[in-house]
């Protein structure tokens, strides 16, 4: 990120690798099952809406769990939450890949999305705290973990997928576990400083009508993230390699604009600005993809060029709720997060059943009347807001807000 130190960015203790290895591996789990959704459809004889589910059951569980991950990781510790995490993570991604029904898969993502949860909220927090050369070294070094799993998740899923829809899962245990060894060898613990938090605080964080206003936005611009991410994958009518191309592209879009771009945006225009240019842009977006999605070519560069807004709202939406309340990043996020997963997990399904009931240009149309009612809200709750346009963020606000909210 722009303005973070670089000096012995790559010369960092093996514990900071270990947990930098098992973002990588992390965040490629945002797009490895994306490419296997029509394989998975036509192997298990499930429909299109039961296929999404796999995305639901996911969110909806990674959501709720957000709401007690800091809870528990403030009482048993960071490397404890980090084992636990990886471990639900290779135990229910084995259970997919051995699976003989959608409906098992559906609920074994379930449990995946638990560990994924309790990964995810402590990794940013373990790598500033064991990272040499200060927290800018171990920012630069995340954003990286973040950029190569993001992009690398979907071609993988490709590749893997061309062998069966198997392999993707089967791909996820082996390097969970080798990312779980490595945490568990080489990451100490133990000895940080715990401060315990109330299991209610997420719930009474969302009192406050600026972060209420943020989530409520960020519910809908997230029904239109997961109808371009899970539902695109059906109407391309590509194999598992040429969707994997696809969403390669927009992971490299995604990250680019997440770890550069909106960090600039931000430093020239207020917060609010930048969320009510771009959630029309991503509308209009969706509304070109309603109109071309008979054409493959033209539903890739919109697929990519979503992937371009997405990475700057993710970010700044995600920075917003971090600078709208006094209330630790912690628990601020895991509230928004709660919410905000909500929408993810309705839209895959609910896309599939417009496309049943109609066609595949409704769910598009759906998304971007989403998006817009996100855009409604911001303008709506603006006045809440003004704390978020004030106050200048630093390294540690940007970086966590790309983890928070890349974490999809």
């Amino acid at each position: 990120m722009s303005g973070a130190p670089q000096t012995g960015v790559w010369r960092q203790p093996a514990q900071v690798w270990a947990v930098a290895f098992a973002c990588v591996v992390a965040f490629m789990g945002i797009g490895l099952v994306d490419p296997i959704l029509p394989a998975i459809a036509d192997s298990l004889q499930a429909s299109p809406v039961q296929t999404e589910l796999l995305f639901t059951s996911y969110l909806v569980v990674t959501g709720l769990a957000m709401l007690v991950t800091s809870w528990v990781s403030s009482r048993i510790g960071a490397k404890r939450t980090l084992l636990v995490g990886l471990a639900l993570i290779v135990v229910f991604a084995l259970l997919c890949a051995t699976s003989g029904s959608v409906d098992a898969i559906i609920g074994f993502r379930a449990g995946w999305g638990l560990g994924n949860a309790l990964f995810i909220s402590t990794a940013l927090a373990t790598i500033v705290g064991a990272a040499s050369g200060g927290s800018g070294a171990a920012i630069v070094l995340y954003e990286a973990a973040l950029g190569v799993g993001i992009a690398v998740g979907p071609l993988l899923g490709g590749l893997l997928g061309e062998v069966s829809w198997r392999g993707p899962f089967f791909g996820v245990v082996a390097l969970m576990a080798i990312a779980f060894v490595a945490v568990l060898v080489l990451l100490r613990g133990g000895d940080e400083k715990r401060q315990p938090i109330p299991l209610a605080a997420p719930f009474r964080a969302l009192r406050q009508p600026a972060l209420a206003v943020l989530a409520v936005a960020a519910l809908f611009y997230n029904i239109g993230f997961f109808v371009l991410l899970a539902f695109s994958p059906f109407p391309l009518g590509f194999g598992a390699m040429g969707i994997g191309y696809t969403f390669f592209g927009w992971g490299v879009a995604l990250a680019i604009t997440s770890v550069w771009v909106a960090p600039v945006l931000m430093r020239r225009m207020p917060r609010t600005t930048v969320l009510l240019t771009v959630l029309p842009l991503l509308a209009v977006d969706l509304l070109v993809a309603a109109l071309v999605v008979t054409n493959p070519a033209g539903l890739v560069v919109c697929i990519i060029v979503g992937g371009l807004l997405l990475g700057v709202m993710n970010t700044v939406l995600t920075e917003s709720v971090m600078e709208a309340t006094d209330l630790p990043r912690s628990v601020a996020s895991s509230s928004y997060s709660a919410v905000r997963f909500l929408g993810g997990a309705a839209a895959p399904p609910i896309a599939a059943l417009l496309w049943h009931i109609s066609n595949a240009s409704i769910p598009y149309v759906f998304a971007a009347a989403s998006v817009l009612v996100a855009a409604l809200t911001i303008v709506i709750g603006r006045r809440f807001l003004a704390r978020i346009d004030e106050r200048p963020a630093d390294a540690a606000d940007e970086a966590a807000a790309v983890l928070v909210g890349d974490a999809a």
